[in-house]
């Protein structure tokens, strides 16, 4: 009878902790966010080096880890990402920079093939100009944004990020963005910066063909746009706003 009792509490706890850890598990699926940022490190022609915008990574990650998440990367290619407007002059960019588990990821960026969706509770592109080059064709990138917003998570991006969401579909083979309220960096700002004739599509026009009802404040003004889970923001002074939106949505 002593040994049965002793069985039985020994197979409780197993059971108990197994449990628990599937409930650890599944707390920590719910609080991931996916961060897509550009393989690519130049611009068009002009042999000028770009990337992913430090800042539109870092002022978003603030935002959404300081608030209990947990962020993971991927790029088209993986590996380690090309980074622009590298200022640690910016406390945030300096504290994601010597974050040395930020730094890791973004350093070590997974392939969309070593991406699973269902572990995501939201997706976010950032911007810098190399995106522009590779995140609007990407395929793997689209479906696995299709899927985290279907099964209602949230799809945000900022600047030159929105590249990404031009091309995606949902299952009912409409354009994520049709019909919806976007932002994105404008043509003003693109000719401002002198990258108009040098990008492969002007980005506000592009999303205009795709539907969206364009949004946009004067060039480097915070505008950030929410609707249906989708957030947009229109430049790097928009970025940390972005993160924000992001996050009272994922707290609904």
């Amino acid at each position: 009878m002593a040994n049965a009792l002793v069985k039985l509490a020994f197979a409780a706890a197993v059971i108990g902790s197994y449990s628990e850890a599937n409930a650890q598990n599944g707390q920590k699926m719910e609080k991931k966010i996916l961060f897509v940022v550009t393989s690519h490190d130049t611009k068009g022609n002009t042999g000028q080096p770009t990337g992913y915008y430090l800042g539109e990574v870092s002022h978003p990650w603030d935002v959404l880890t300081e608030a209990g998440y947990e962020i993971d990367f991927v790029s088209p290619k993986g590996g380690k990402a090309p980074v622009d407007g590298f200022d640690l002059t910016d406390p945030v960019n300096k504290k994601f920079w010597e974050d040395a588990s930020a730094r890791g990821k973004v350093e070590n960026t997974m392939t969309p093939d070593a991406v699973n969706p269902d572990e995501y509770r939201a997706i976010f592109y950032a911007g810098g100009h190399g995106a522009m080059w590779d995140l609007a064709d990407n395929e793997k990138l689209a479906a696995i944004a299709t899927k985290i917003y279907e099964k209602n998570g949230v799809v945000g991006a900022v600047c030159h990020g929105p590249a990404g969401l031009v091309n995606i579909k949902l299952s009912d083979g409409s354009y994520l963005v049709n019909g919806k309220k976007v932002n994105a960096f404008t043509n003003e700002e693109e000719a401002a910066v002198e990258m108009e004739k040098v990008v492969p599509f002007a980005l506000e026009s592009k999303l205009i063909e795709r539907g969206v009802r364009f949004e946009k404040s004067a060039p480097w003004h915070t505008h950030v746009v929410s609707d249906e889970r989708l957030v947009t923001g229109q430049n790097p002074q928009s970025a940390k706003a972005v993160g924000e939106a992001m996050l009272e949505i994922l707290g609904k």
